[in-house]
């Protein structure tokens, strides 16, 4: 293992997506990563196809590399002396079981702290403590809708629609490992360990009112919220024969854009003329952007925006982002064999680094796989490891 984090353990007693996507940003970097499951294990395991029909749906071969999988029954006292026991010799617990569950299980943060005080605990919640949706359970869908972004994109689908893809599920668990990443180093100073909470609804309203609050970031408002170009033009544009992807921002673009297609004459109308004109006559200015973009094939328009120095790409989609020639030549798949489900396409890790290039250490891992290895009846094996807890 040569990754940054190497010799930090974790302890890993979370399900579907946020959770299990900050504890692999963890493994990734090389923390040893113990995976907690019920005995009938993750849900996230049977979602999607698999070879061997063990639970090794894609989503969990892609969310849970580098982890170890320990199967534990929490509520009998076996299961909780022996998750007590990895605490103890863990440095990260990561949870997004609702706290009163975990306090019910005799697993919450001061249960933990009483058999290793510098334990960092980072529970990741569906709605922060103290206000009245605290109790509420969420998942990726809820959350979206509760922090508005379903309606942002109405006007362009219809009617409201989830971003498709897990964004609050998995920004959270992003959230959630720097979290983490930031609580090892306080603890590095101090020897202090702490309780993190991460709520998925604060995440997401922090990031979608930053793009959003608009107007109303002032007190009394200057306008209204919602940057129109995010929410209503922000699109791809339809050619004579397909799609393209392009982004005109600075004037020098805006001009550049136009001389091309012969109509400098729109930048000289009051409405086009500057950024802030532009800003509040986003959708006009873009209806006339749309209706040329159409007007030619999208070879042209990506040969031309190139050598006029306009960002522009051809509208991918999932198979063709698979076959995508820059990720093959950048080496960003691995093909490995899994034990179970033969031959799979992976994702290395991202980032490049020059002394401590993070890598996962062994592909996710079957259901309780190393629950022998690491649980011994209530107890723990617990090979030494360096100490990192404080340097001060």
């Amino acid at each position: 293992m040569t990754g940054p984090l190497q010799g930090v353990r974790v302890l890993d007693l979370t399900t579907m997506l946020s959770g299990p996507c900050a504890a692999q940003t963890l493994a990734e970097m090389g923390a040893e990563v113990t995976k907690v499951e019920t005995p009938e294990g993750d849900n996230l395991r049977n979602i999607g196809v698999s070879v061997s029909g063990k639970g090794m749906g894609p989503m969990h071969l892609h969310a849970n590399r580098g982890k170890r999988s320990v199967a534990l029954d929490l509520k009998s006292e076996m299961g909780r002396s022996a998750f007590l026991a990895l605490a103890k010799d863990s440095d990260v617990l990561i949870c997004n079981v609702r706290t009163k569950a975990m306090q019910r299980l005799g697993l919450g943060y001061d249960d933990v702290r009483a058999v290793n005080p510098s334990i960092i605990y980072i529970s990741i919640v569906g709605y922060g403590g103290g206000g009245p949706y605290s109790d509420r359970p969420a998942y990726d869908d809820l959350i979206q809708a509760a922090v508005g972004i379903p309606s942002l994109g109405a006007s362009l689908e219809g009617g409201a629609r989830y971003a498709p893809i897990a964004v609050a599920d998995r920004v959270t668990g992003m959230n959630a490992a720097n979290a983490a990443l930031g609580a090892l180093y306080h603890r590095l100073r101090t020897g202090e360990g702490q309780h993190v909470e991460v709520g998925m609804f604060e995440t997401m309203a922090f990031m979608v009112l930053s793009d959003h609050m608009a107007g109303r970031t002032y007190e009394p408002p200057l306008g209204p919220t919602v940057f129109e170009r995010y929410a209503s033009v922000r699109r791809p544009f339809p050619t004579v024969d397909g799609v393209v992807c392009l982004m005109l921002v600075s004037d020098k673009q805006w001009k550049a854009f136009f001389n091309l297609v012969g109509l400098d004459d729109v930048l000289k109308d009051e409405r086009f003329s500057t950024v802030a004109s532009r800003t509040r006559n986003t959708n006009a200015i873009y209806d006339i952007v749309a209706e040329v973009v159409a007007t030619r094939p999208t070879d042209w328009w990506l040969q031309e925006l190139e050598r006029i120095d306009i960002p522009a790409v051809r509208l991918a989609t999932i198979d063709s982002l698979i076959d995508d020639p820059h990720l093959k030549a950048i080496g960003f798949f691995d093909e490995i064999d899994h034990p179970t489900e033969g031959r799979i396409r992976a994702m290395r890790s991202t980032g490049r680094w020059s002394a401590t290039q993070p890598s996962p250490e062994r592909p996710a891992p079957l259901l309780g796989e190393h629950t022998a290895e690491l649980v011994q009846g209530e107890g723990l094996s617990k090979p030494e490891k360096p100490d990192i807890r404080h340097t001060a």
